[in-house]
């Protein structure tokens, strides 16, 4: 897709990879739709002086309700790139999760994300072009313990999103699956805040962001229909159930 002139809305702008791609974005010739809970968060991007490109404009995109999805939708269209990219995290096991934080994640990474890609389909539909880049993660194949429901909302934004690109397949929308793994955002240090009862963090990809965002980009400009991880988090999509049986038991303590 070239995305010289495109509308492109970016949900989560404000931190980790949101706002690494809002930084790399930020130097293309665009309209920048920077999404984030509330104003007062939005967070300008790090590039050098004078190499931005785009029209940012800060918007309001709450996932956190279907009321407040609604409310936020008001004028972001057209939207020609849809990023959705904002995220909660829960871990620990089951027994021991808040419940509220439990509703909120899946809220949030999949009936938002379904919510607010219904919203701008239909223009896209339209329009006849568009792009639909939803955030999934290798942890959606690792099925590691502590994560499971973290892990089952991106492993349904997975689903979702290969049923959508076959529904698409006659029309100009595309759609690309992203499949993140261990970078070093805030999202990543919460969860290793929440898992170090059971497990040792420090063995965990951390990579920078900001390169992964330029991989993202590149994937929209290509066309790609997924973009599989680098580094370790490539190698764990292979990892057979009986090892990762294994692995498990030796590195997660109850």
């Amino acid at each position: 897709m070239d995305l010289e002139g495109r509308t492109i809305l970016l949900t989560g702008s404000n931190r980790g990879i949101g706002h690494a791609l809002l930084s790399r974005l930020a130097v293309e010739p665009v309209r920048l739709l920077a999404g984030v809970r509330e104003l007062d968060r939005y967070a300008a991007p790090e590039v050098d002086e004078g190499s931005i490109a785009a029209d940012i404009e800060p918007v309001r995109v709450d996932l956190s309700s279907r009321e407040s999805i609604e409310a936020s939708c008001d004028g972001l269209e057209p939207v020609d790139v849809l990023i959705n990219n904002a995220g909660e995290f829960v871990g620990g096991t089951v027994e021991q999760l808040d419940l509220d934080a439990v509703y909120a994640t899946i809220q949030v990474n999949l009936a938002g994300l379904i919510h607010l890609t219904r919203h701008v389909l239909g223009g896209m539909l339209a329009r006849d072009r568009g792009k639909i880049v939803n955030q999934a993660s290798i942890i959606s194949h690792l099925d590691f313990p502590g994560t499971g429901v973290y892990a089952a909302t991106k492993a349904g934004v997975a689903t979702f999103t290969h049923a959508l690109r076959r529904e698409l397949e006659e029309t100009n929308v595309t759609t690309l699956e992203v499949i993140t793994g261990g970078y070093d955002t805030d999202m990543l240090r919460k969860a290793a805040d929440q898992l170090e009862p059971h497990t040792d963090p420090s063995s965990w990809e951390w990579q920078d962001p900001g390169e992964w965002a330029d991989e993202i980009v590149e994937a929209i400009r290509s066309d790609e229909e997924q973009l599989k991880p680098s580094g370790k988090s490539r190698l764990g999509m292979l990892v057979p159930d009986g090892v990762l049986d294994a692995l498990s038991k030796r590195s997660f303590q109850r």
